[in-house]
């Protein structure tokens, strides 16, 4: 086994710590990465707190990794040593459940997600299953790929999914590490791109991102001001603040939807009855698998559509960390090894 450095996490809550390990050559199906960028994500916060189920530990954060492949074990097809690829949130399927044999693989009942079933990218090097291997295209580099493995696809994939068409008007729920990315994937998809963000810090970012409407949740209803505007088909509600989620229902137009990926426990306060007349669907949508990966960094890079990255080096891991838990941190953070 070969000895690289690598961020661990002993106990929930416990600080990030840059140590020496051994990473596990690859077994049949896997690959090891010589990992070149890894973006920090706001779900890391959840991992490093200990709040899934069954987590082990030492525990090394990470599921937006980009770098070239080392090391192919038997069975991968398809990639050769020296392939750059990215690894997100989705980090492999099994093929045999019942989900895989529906075509459902974001879905697998076996799935893996670097860092909380193997280690993840904040490290020199990680072996992953070969059903994980993203391939990044020219005209991205190793940086700008990395986000597009979680935050670009939840975004691009939750977006491509829904009833809207070119012209509709898209409203995005948050202004940060996710909604910096929808509202240009809006924008670049055709629609009429909303932003709504608490206060007016975010609007002239929002209006750069490519936003046509900015709404401030803080100065009046934000459904109020979406019908001012003529509703909205759909709003991608990407901050993870059940009651703001709610807020905007009222501004979705009949038989359109609320897409609900940003992370929280809390439940939705949402009464039945302004479902019911309009029509309005509520939909949670998962990132995607290593397909829908390529697919958002091929859009990407014929958009022009990037993540608005800070980079620091895997040695600055803890800082970066303890930026985003504070709410300091750059729309997106990305360590470089």
């Amino acid at each position: 086994m070969a000895t690289h450095r690598a961020v661990h996490v002993k106990s929930a809550g416990a600080p990030l710590e840059l140590v020496d390990v051994e990473t596990k050559p690859p077994g049949r199906d896997e690959a090891r990465i010589n990992v070149t960028a890894c973006g920090i994500c706001g779900t890391d916060v959840h991992f490093v707190a200990g709040s899934f189920p069954g987590m082990a530990w030492p525990l090394t954060p990470g599921h937006e990794i980009a770098g070239t492949i080392a090391e192919l074990g038997a069975g991968v097809e398809g990639f050769a040593v020296g392939d750059r690829v990215a690894v997100g949130w989705f980090g492999g399927c099994c093929y045999h459940c019942d989900e895989c044999r529906k075509g459902h693989f974001i879905h697998c009942e076996n799935g893996k997600v670097p860092s909380y079933q193997y280690p993840g990218g904040y490290a020199e090097s990680v072996t992953v299953p070969g059903s994980a291997l993203a391939r990044i295209p020219e005209g991205l580099s190793d940086a700008e790929a990395a986000p597009m493995g979680c935050a670009g696809v939840t975004t691009y994939n939750a977006l491509r999914h829904t009833k809207a068409v070119p012209g509709d008007r898209v409203a995005i729920l948050g202004v940060g590490g996710l909604g910096h990315l929808g509202v240009q994937f809006a924008r670049a998809m055709g629609f009429q791109t909303i932003a709504i963000a608490r206060g007016g810090d975010k609007e002239e970012d929002a209006r750069k991102l490519g936003a046509h409407h900015y709404i401030d949740s803080t100065a009046g209803d934000p459904a109020e001001a979406l019908r001012a505007l003529g509703g909205a088909s759909v709003v991608l509600a990407t901050a993870g603040n059940s009651p703001a989620m709610a807020a905007t229902v009222g501004g979705i137009s009949p038989q359109g939807e609320l897409v609900t990926i940003g992370v929280t426990p809390e439940p939705l306060p949402i009464r039945p009855v302004d479902l019911i007349g309009p029509g309005i669907s509520i939909v949670g949508h998962p990132s995607g698998t290593a397909k829908d990966v390529e697919d958002t960094m091929h859009f990407a890079v014929l958009s022009g559509v990037r993540a608005w990255i800070e980079e620091l080096p895997l040695s600055q891991a803890a800082e970066g960390y303890a930026a985003l838990e504070q709410g300091r941190a750059h729309y997106r953070t990305v360590l470089t090894m």
